[in-house]
């Protein structure tokens, strides 16, 4: 892991992940104007994450578009120790991801996008699976939508004695 792959913020000790940049290109007369679209995840490594996504001429402008939108996003997951509550899939588009509780040692089982997401919201032990859409940006999506509907048994209780 290199120092541009993520950068810690002294003030508010969020870490910064950048996930994918995209370089578009648009002929004109006068040759080719590139543009920058730049996925990010932001996160606490205790249990907040944030995924943004910027787009701009030059490609630190996109960075920290992203980053902003990524810092005002935050959600909130629920863990049990280092690992997952229970089993769980999330999907946004084509991208589908399974996430599976393991045991404490066994490591972050996941790759690519998924591995940004879960790193930087703290999860140390799970195994993951990307199904369907290899899209790095639905792949982020869904692991952030995986990662929100995690209930401890607590509140699947107190929801449960309501009714």
């Amino acid at each position: 892991m290199s120092a541009d792959d993520f950068t810690r913020d002294s003030q508010n000790e969020f870490e910064e992940r950048t996930v994918f940049v995209n370089r578009c290109a648009k002929v004109v007369k006068g040759g080719r104007r590139f543009s920058f679209a730049v996925t990010t995840v932001v996160g606490d490594r205790n249990g907040r994450v944030g995924l943004g996504f910027g787009k701009a001429n030059e490609l630190s402008e996109a960075m920290r578009k992203a980053n902003d939108y990524a810092r005002r996003h935050l959600v909130s997951v629920t863990m049990k120790g280092k690992t997952l509550p229970h089993e769980v899939l999330g999907q946004c588009d084509g991208g589908r991801v399974l996430l599976k509780p393991a045991s404490e040692g066994t490591g972050l089982i996941a790759g690519g996008a998924m591995r940004a997401v879960l790193e930087v919201a703290g999860v140390r032990d799970v195994l993951g699976k990307s199904q369907g859409s290899k899209n790095r940006l639905n792949v982020a999506k869904a692991t952030l939508d995986a990662l929100a509907q995690l209930r401890t048994a607590e509140d699947i209780k107190a929801l449960r004695s309501q009714d």
